[in-house]
């Protein structure tokens, strides 16, 4: 056996697969030569096109006022990939948490033209001189065997590094007005405003010098915050700990007489993402909130009132949450088109309550890698997609509900948002006659006409009030049949729950009574004779539960809704109780029924089904996915001289804010705070009290959800 010892020998072009194939864009290129700027401790950046159009040329220029480097950092540090330099420095000299720390970033250049030339000089130390051509590692087969041309000079009076970037070709028809325009967004969106402390005295200057766009940019402009950041109409902001406790201030700038609030935010768990810092400001799109917008003084660089189209246009290119680690956003989080929240999923669900992405600008810090376990992916294009990402994910999303939840409460009670028409309340006046026939009563005796055909007429509106009211009624029918029907359907994770083990033990037993029978009629025997007798007192008990199921499922299923009659509300609860019992067990649920449990009710069973199945599914939804310790449901039947009175229905689980209990938002249809929910099952049991007599609310508590189901006065 022959044994020889080798050795890696990158490609030449390993350099471009870097730069060019790996970085997501030209945009991410400059991003990344301004971090670099600020690694080293530079006050400013300067960013400088310079267009030959003639020759169809371009010369991009990034000039800092930094420490810059030494020909000993150029050659060990600057030429070499991947070196971990920054990472164990982890802090500038001036103390600045360093960006760069995968020893890539500088190569990002690539993806800008072909011809690289570097200036970097460090205090009293030689100037420093770097010519590179990327398309030289093209044609190497090995990146050792490209020669640079690295030359050193009389030391310069002023530190800094000043880097060109020749452009021709494609890297120049890149660089267009639209081009410029986005850049000019990026960059803006590079720093975030309120996360100012950590880029103390850093500035970004960018300037076109291209005669034929007529003064895209008539002279260097300093990048500033988007001028909407202060004409927000709801803010919240806050710190969560790595505990996932914090406390947020929501305040609105439509209502500027009312004082912020303060809001005890808790997570379930720790956040496995470190500590976040949050700002979130949402706007109202109706025209008349534009208006106001724009009245709180949106202006241009010229000091004009933007117009209407120009202020949608602005938040259209300006919204996004944007994820900032040390002062610097993780692009694409931010982005415009990139919904990383999938705020706008939730809004096609829920379009009065939530809200969407092109309604805010928002800002999340994060801490450093190993803090927050928010990892960098190496094409600088979002955060790795682990656990640490999906809590501050689902975190920021909690912290938007906050405030979606606020909004809503507001915009309701100053009617923007139209409360929702309840069915019940409104067969009534849908073909009342009452005024009408007042009305007529008046005009005929008003013209003259005789009783007789007065009468006459007044007969004939009563037939047709008549036919009205049956025609009500048989509505009333329907509708109540219908919600029932959605109710089982809203349930139907449950009923699949239910039915699972049954149904299981019919499919696996089923194989092994086929092989004992078979045993027992080749062999018999006492032994096998009694595992056929077991296997099949197993089917029977588990045909027995799929029946008792089903018979509970029977008053949400029916087709006809039946006559009203007295109902005992014990047995409606305890059996609405069962539709959920592995449900119930398996989550460890505890669920207390008492008081007068012999009283009964003048209703339709059904409906009596529907309130109290959906308060049920309710409350283990947000008891088990809440993963609430000791987990309870607690049904109270009152009574007072043998008439019910009310029935009181607890948990232990989150509860509910007194914002939504006030306005009675949750009753609303379509309204939902779960994910995935579609808003229809307190909706659909408060139409179903109303029915019966009956009101429905709900109640604050110091823990947990309260409702009562009460007779109406």
């Amino acid at each position: 056996m022959i044994k020889d010892n080798y050795k890696l020998r990158p490609a030449g072009r390993h350099v471009l697969a870097i730069g060019r194939e790996l970085i997501k864009d030209n945009y991410s290129a400059v991003m990344e030569l301004v971090k670099n700027s600020f690694d080293a401790d530079s006050t400013r950046v300067d960013i400088k096109f310079n267009f030959d159009n003639v020759n169809k040329k371009v010369e991009i220029s990034v000039v800092d006022n930094g420490h810059g480097m030494t020909k000993e950092v150029v050659l060990d540090k600057w030429l070499i990939p991947s070196t971990d330099d920054k990472l164990r420095r982890k802090v500038s000299p001036n103390g600045r948490v360093m960006q760069g720390q995968k020893g890539l970033g500088r190569y990002a250049a690539a993806i800008l033209g072909d011809q690289f030339h570097m200036r970097t000089a460090s205090s009293g130390k030689e100037l420093v001189l770097v010519n590179i051509n990327w398309n030289d590692f093209e044609n190497a087969k090995y990146m050792d065997e490209v020669n640079l041309d690295v030359t050193t000079e009389q030391p310069s009076p002023t530190t800094g590094t000043c880097i060109t970037i020749l452009a021709e070709g494609e890297y120049y028809d890149f660089w267009n007005e639209n081009g410029f325009n986005d850049l000019k967004f990026e960059l803006k969106k590079l720093i975030s405003p309120v996360h100012g402390d950590e880029l103390d005295s850093f500035d970004i200057y960018l300037d076109v010098n291209n005669l034929n766009k007529n003064g895209l940019f008539s002279e260097p402009e300093k990048i500033e915050p988007f001028p909407l950041f202060d004409f927000y109409d709801y803010k919240v902001t806050g710190k969560i700990n790595e505990n996932g406790h914090g406390f947020l201030k929501y305040s609105n700038n439509k209502e500027k007489a009312v004082e912020e609030e303060q809001i005890d935010f808790k997570y379930e768990t720790k956040t496995k993402c470190g500590i976040i810092e949050v700002d979130i400001r949402v706007y109202d799109r109706e025209t008349s909130s534009i208006d106001k917008l724009i009245q709180r003084g949106l202006i241009n660089e010229d000091g004009e009132y933007l117009s209407r189209t120009q202020t949608k246009r602005l938040l259209d290119q300006s919204n996004g949450v944007g994820v900032y680690r040390n002062g610097f956003r993780i692009r694409p989080l931010g982005d415009a088109n990139f919904d990383w929240l999938k705020l706008n999923q939730q809004r096609i669900q829920n379009p009065s309550f939530n809200i969407g992405s092109n309604q805010v600008v928002g800002f999340v810090r994060i801490q450093s890698e190993s803090k927050s376990n928010l990892k960098e992916t190496s094409a600088r294009d979002g955060l790795k997609d682990n656990v640490a990402f999906k809590n501050l994910t689902d975190i920021v999303k909690r912290v938007i509900t906050e405030l979606e939840e606020r909004r809503y409460v507001y915009r309701r009670k100053v009617g923007i948002n139209k409360e929702a028409t309840k069915i019940e309340s409104n067969f009534e006046k849908l073909f009342s006659f009452n005024n009408v026939n007042e009305e007529i009563s008046k005009w005929l005796k008003s013209e003259g006409v005789s009783e007789k055909a007065q009468e006459e007429i007044k007969n004939i509106l009563k037939t047709k009030e008549d036919d009205s009211a049956r025609l009500i009624e048989d509505i009333r029918k329907k509708v109540a049949i219908y919600q029932g029907q959605a109710t089982l359907g809203k349930i139907i994770d449950v009923v699949i729950h239910e039915g699972r083990r049954p149904i299981g033990y019919f499919k696996n037993q089923s194989k092994n009574l086929d092989f004992w029978f078979e045993k027992f009629i080749a062999e018999g025997g006492d032994e096998l004779q009694e595992k056929i007798l077991n296997s099949l007192d197993g089917f029977n008990k588990n045909s027995e539960a799929i029946k008792e199921l089903f018979s509970r499922l029977d008053p949400l299923a029916s087709k006809s809704r039946g006559k009203k009659k007295l109902v005992k509300l014990s047995k409606v609860i305890r059996s609405s109780i069962m539709v959920f019992e592995n449900l119930i067990n398996d989550s460890h649920v505890e669920v207390k029924l008492e008081g007068d449990l012999d009283i009964d009710y003048d209703a339709w069973e059904t409906d009596l089904y529907v309130i109290i199945t959906n308060l049920i599914d309710n409350s283990l939804f947000w008891l088990i996915d809440k993963n609430i310790s000791n987990p309870l449901i607690s049904i109270s039947l009152v009574s007072e001289n043998g008439v019910f009175q009310y029935l009181d229905f607890r948990d232990n689980g989150p509860g509910i804010s007194k914002n939504l209990i006030e306005s009675e938002a949750i009753f609303e249809p379509q309204f939902t705070l779960k994910k995935g929910g579609v808003g229809i099952g307190l909706p659909i049991a408060g139409e179903a009290a109303y029915r019966n007599a009956l009101v429905l609310k709900a109640y604050e508590a110091e823990s947990g959800a309260y409702f009562r189901l009460q007779v109406k006065d």
